[in-house]
Protein backbone atom coordinates (compact mmCIF):
# COMPACT_ATOMS: atom_id res chain seq x y z
CA UNK A 1 0.00 0.00 0.00
CA UNK A 2 2.70 2.25 0.61
CA UNK A 3 4.68 1.53 -2.00
CA UNK A 4 1.37 2.33 -4.34
CA UNK A 5 0.75 5.87 -3.34
CA UNK A 6 4.71 7.00 -3.68
CA UNK A 7 4.47 5.42 -6.75
CA UNK A 8 1.27 7.54 -7.46
CA UNK A 9 2.69 10.85 -6.43
CA UNK A 10 5.67 10.17 -8.47
CA UNK A 11 3.58 9.77 -11.58
CA UNK A 12 1.64 12.39 -10.34
CA UNK A 13 4.98 14.67 -9.91
CA UNK A 14 5.72 13.57 -13.27
CA UNK A 15 2.89 14.58 -14.95
CA UNK A 16 2.86 18.01 -13.33
CA UNK A 17 6.29 18.67 -15.05
CA UNK A 18 3.97 18.18 -18.77
CA UNK A 19 2.02 21.27 -18.95
CA UNK A 20 4.71 23.57 -18.05
CA UNK A 21 6.72 22.15 -20.74
CA UNK A 22 4.14 22.11 -23.09
CA UNK A 23 3.37 26.08 -22.85
CA UNK A 24 6.82 26.83 -23.05
CA UNK A 25 7.40 24.94 -26.03
CA UNK A 26 4.35 25.72 -28.10
CA UNK A 27 2.29 28.57 -26.71
CA UNK A 28 5.01 30.77 -25.89
CA UNK A 29 7.02 30.35 -28.91
CA UNK A 30 4.12 30.50 -31.02
CA UNK A 31 3.08 34.63 -28.54
CA UNK A 32 7.29 34.93 -29.37
CA UNK A 33 6.97 35.19 -33.09
CA UNK A 34 3.23 36.17 -33.49
CA UNK A 35 2.69 39.01 -31.54
CA UNK A 36 5.47 40.81 -32.37
CA UNK A 37 3.25 43.74 -33.88
CA UNK A 38 0.71 44.09 -31.04
CA UNK A 39 3.12 43.83 -28.35
CA UNK A 40 6.43 45.59 -29.88
CA UNK A 41 9.43 44.83 -27.03
CA UNK A 42 7.19 44.02 -24.25
CA UNK A 43 6.91 39.79 -25.22
CA UNK A 44 10.97 39.20 -24.16
CA UNK A 45 10.68 39.96 -20.85
CA UNK A 46 7.44 38.14 -20.08
CA UNK A 47 8.79 35.13 -22.55
CA UNK A 48 12.02 35.53 -20.55
CA UNK A 49 10.65 35.58 -17.36
CA UNK A 50 8.51 32.29 -18.29
CA UNK A 51 11.49 30.73 -19.22
CA UNK A 52 13.45 31.08 -16.17
CA UNK A 53 10.99 30.47 -13.75
CA UNK A 54 10.58 27.30 -15.57
CA UNK A 55 13.98 26.44 -14.07
CA UNK A 56 13.52 26.32 -10.61
CA UNK A 57 9.73 24.70 -11.16
CA UNK A 58 11.99 21.44 -12.33
CA UNK A 59 14.23 21.84 -9.60
CA UNK A 60 11.50 21.85 -7.01
CA UNK A 61 9.67 19.44 -9.00
CA UNK A 62 12.60 16.69 -8.45
CA UNK A 63 13.15 17.70 -5.17
CA UNK A 64 10.07 15.86 -4.83
CA UNK A 65 10.54 13.29 -6.26
CA UNK A 66 14.29 12.29 -4.62
CA UNK A 67 11.86 13.09 -1.29
CA UNK A 68 9.40 10.98 -2.39
CA UNK A 69 12.60 8.10 -3.17
CA UNK A 70 13.40 8.17 0.69
CA UNK A 71 10.13 7.64 1.42
CA UNK A 72 10.10 4.37 -0.41
CA UNK A 73 13.44 3.81 1.00
CA UNK A 74 12.35 4.79 4.89
CA UNK A 75 14.84 7.42 5.47
CA UNK A 76 12.24 9.91 5.18
CA UNK A 77 13.59 11.04 8.61
CA UNK A 78 16.93 12.36 7.62
CA UNK A 79 18.94 15.61 6.67
CA UNK A 80 18.58 14.42 3.08
CA UNK A 81 14.83 15.27 3.12
CA UNK A 82 15.72 18.14 5.00
CA UNK A 83 17.99 19.70 2.14
CA UNK A 84 15.05 18.34 -0.21
CA UNK A 85 12.68 20.21 1.66
CA UNK A 86 14.72 23.67 1.70
CA UNK A 87 15.56 23.54 -1.74
CA UNK A 88 11.97 23.59 -2.52
CA UNK A 89 11.23 26.60 -0.30
CA UNK A 90 14.09 28.28 -2.25
CA UNK A 91 12.92 27.62 -5.44
CA UNK A 92 9.22 28.55 -4.64
CA UNK A 93 10.57 31.75 -3.35
CA UNK A 94 12.33 32.39 -6.81
CA UNK A 95 9.22 31.66 -8.97
CA UNK A 96 7.59 34.08 -6.88
CA UNK A 97 10.02 37.05 -7.35
CA UNK A 98 10.92 35.96 -10.84
CA UNK A 99 6.48 36.56 -11.42
CA UNK A 100 6.51 39.39 -9.47
CA UNK A 101 8.99 41.10 -11.16
CA UNK A 102 7.24 39.95 -14.57
CA UNK A 103 4.04 42.02 -13.46
CA UNK A 104 4.93 44.75 -14.86
CA UNK A 105 5.56 43.94 -18.18
CA UNK A 106 2.11 41.70 -17.73
CA UNK A 107 0.54 44.69 -16.40
CA UNK A 108 1.79 46.41 -19.62
CA UNK A 109 0.75 43.96 -22.30
CA UNK A 110 -3.12 43.53 -20.00
CA UNK A 111 -3.33 47.56 -20.50
CA UNK A 112 -2.68 47.46 -24.26
CA UNK A 113 -4.95 44.02 -24.93
CA UNK A 114 -7.81 45.28 -21.99
CA UNK A 115 -7.47 42.10 -20.54
CA UNK A 116 -7.21 42.17 -16.77
CA UNK A 117 -7.02 38.32 -16.39
CA UNK A 118 -3.53 38.40 -17.33
CA UNK A 119 -2.46 40.81 -14.23
CA UNK A 120 -4.37 38.39 -12.19
CA UNK A 121 -2.91 34.95 -13.44
CA UNK A 122 0.67 36.28 -12.55
CA UNK A 123 -0.27 36.94 -9.41
CA UNK A 124 -1.91 34.02 -8.79
CA UNK A 125 0.90 31.50 -9.70
CA UNK A 126 3.63 34.28 -7.35
CA UNK A 127 0.80 33.76 -4.26
CA UNK A 128 0.65 30.12 -5.15
CA UNK A 129 4.59 29.64 -5.34
CA UNK A 130 4.65 31.76 -2.20
CA UNK A 131 2.17 29.53 -0.30
CA UNK A 132 4.45 26.17 -1.63
CA UNK A 133 7.39 27.54 -0.35
CA UNK A 134 5.90 28.48 3.06
CA UNK A 135 4.48 24.90 3.57
CA UNK A 136 8.17 23.83 2.36
CA UNK A 137 9.70 26.11 4.61
CA UNK A 138 7.09 24.84 7.69
CA UNK A 139 7.63 21.11 6.94
CA UNK A 140 11.36 21.55 7.16
CA UNK A 141 11.31 23.11 10.56
CA UNK A 142 8.97 19.99 11.70
CA UNK A 143 11.02 17.75 9.87
CA UNK A 144 14.25 19.38 11.93
CA UNK A 145 12.46 18.70 15.47
CA UNK A 146 11.44 15.49 14.66
CA UNK A 147 14.93 14.61 14.01
CA UNK A 148 15.94 16.23 17.05
CA UNK A 149 13.53 14.41 19.13
CA UNK A 150 14.43 10.94 17.34
CA UNK A 151 18.07 11.23 17.97
CA UNK A 152 17.26 12.21 21.33
CA UNK A 153 15.57 9.50 22.28
CA UNK A 154 17.73 6.82 20.30
CA UNK A 155 20.42 8.45 23.41
CA UNK A 156 18.39 7.67 25.97
CA UNK A 157 17.82 3.87 25.89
Amino acid sequence: MKRASTLFLKITVFLMGLPPLALCVAVILSLVSGNNEQFPGKMYPADAGFFVAIIPYYIALYQAYKLLGYIDKNVAFSELSVQALKKIKYCGFSICLIFLAMEPYLYMMAEQDDAPGLIVLGLVVAFASFVIAAFAAVLERLLKDAINIKSENELTV
